[in-house]
């Protein structure tokens, strides 16, 4: 069948916005209709090569769509079907999975070469170029095929150009509070870069019952809008040191947990160094894999016993998590709406990633299609 995507071809290119063909799903795949998908900087990552991925590539992976078909082994999902995704396959069986760390299956290692997990494309170019598919599932293209243990079944009312924002930005932001993070009630915490995945960790905090949020950005506005998800206090690092400031708002103390979502080696050694004794600080931002060294003095870990880690997706399990946040979104504890700055055309990806890296945007999203049948002017 033939598609509308967006192409990348190669480093530091621009997305290129086509028609492509796709094949059939698999015996183990599906076919899903996107709705929508979040607009995430990681992609952005693989493009520029500060990570590594195999292009040509079709990108996105923060989609929410409907099933069109499912192949003969798949039993979980059947069309029509409302569905997110799930950019980190799990198998079941492996170590990871077994051990109730679906976030870190063997599957993973498959997300940025380029086939589907059996070795071959579904993508190709008119050209007969075989393109490859970001995390196994290529949002940024109106039908695509992925794995079935990428695809999570929701709940039909959820609006999927919202629930879209569970695949990645959601779950990882506000898991790593919860989970990876630990956010106890009463903790002062401090989160650097209130952007996509920060703004989820300040609402993830205060769902956690944080003290003291204490949210960290050079933008105002983002700020600003960092309050009304849940931050007691702001701090413009351009105005003021955001180490001093924590401690002088803890009385010398530090933050029981700082979350690094920026992904620099001056961020993450301010994380740990705004820490309390024994405090934990999180790296949620994805930065290049050949990353130097970070401002990081050893002895902070060993006579002040600070805890510094990562964070994938939040530690979460998708099946589980990911309607277990929709439903928190319709209770009103998560702000799905409040993420969204603005919506784009397929046609406008190059103006939706410019926005972002500009700071225009805490989320922006593709949109499809309307409920009417219609797409975004």
């Amino acid at each position: 069948m033939r598609t509308r995507a967006a192409v990348v071809y190669g480093l530091n290119q621009r997305f290129e916005v086509k028609e492509v063909e796709l094949a059939d799903p698999a015996d183990t795949e599906v076919l899903v209709h996107l709705v929508a998908s979040g607009v995430c900087h990681s992609d952005y990552h693989h493009i520029t090569g500060d990570q590594i991925a195999r292009l040509p590539m079709i990108f996105g992976h923060e989609g929410a769509g409907v099933v069109e078909r499912v192949g003969s082994k798949v039993t979980h999902v059947k069309p029509g079907d409302h569905v997110v995704m799930s950019y980190l396959p799990s198998c079941g069986t492996c170590r990871w999975c077994t051990a109730g760390q679906t976030n870190l299956c063997d599957l993973g290692a498959h997300t940025v070469t380029g086939p589907q997990l059996d070795g071959t494309y579904r993508f190709r170019d008119d050209d007969g170029v075989e393109l490859g598919q970001f995390c196994l599932v290529s949002t940024f293209s109106e039908w695509t095929v992925v794995p079935g243990q990428s695809v999570v079944k929701v709940q039909p009312h959820h609006r999927l150009e919202r629930a879209c924002l569970v695949a990645c930005g959601v779950t990882t932001g506000v898991g790593t509070a919860i989970y990876r993070g630990g956010v106890r009630p009463g903790e002062d915490v401090m989160v650097f870069g209130v952007g996509g995945i920060g703004m989820n960790i300040v609402q993830g905090a205060r769902i956690a019952g944080a003290r003291r949020i204490i949210a960290c950005d050079v933008e105002d506005w983002k700020l600003d809008k960092a309050k009304g998800f849940g931050a007691t206090h702001t701090v413009n690092p351009k105005e003021r040191d955001p180490v001093e400031y924590a401690m002088e708002l803890t009385w010398g103390v530090g933050v029981d947990r700082a979350y690094e979502a920026i992904a620099s080696p001056e961020t993450i050694g301010q994380a740990v160094r705004a820490l309390r004794k024994g405090g934990t600080a999180a790296v949620v931002g994805l930065t290049r894999h050949d990353q130097p060294d970070i401002p990081v003095n050893p002895s902070d870990f060993v006579l002040w016993q600070k805890t510094l880690t990562g964070s994938l997706n939040g530690g979460c399990n998708p099946r589980n998590d990911i309607p277990a946040m929709l439903a928190m979104w319709e209770s009103g504890l998560l702000d799905l709406d409040g993420l969204v700055t603005r919506e784009y055309r397929l046609e406008q990806i190059n103006e939706a990633y410019e926005d972002l890296l500009a700071g225009r945007n805490i989320r922006g999203v593709i949109r499809y299609e309307w409920a009417d049948g219609g797409v975004p002017a």
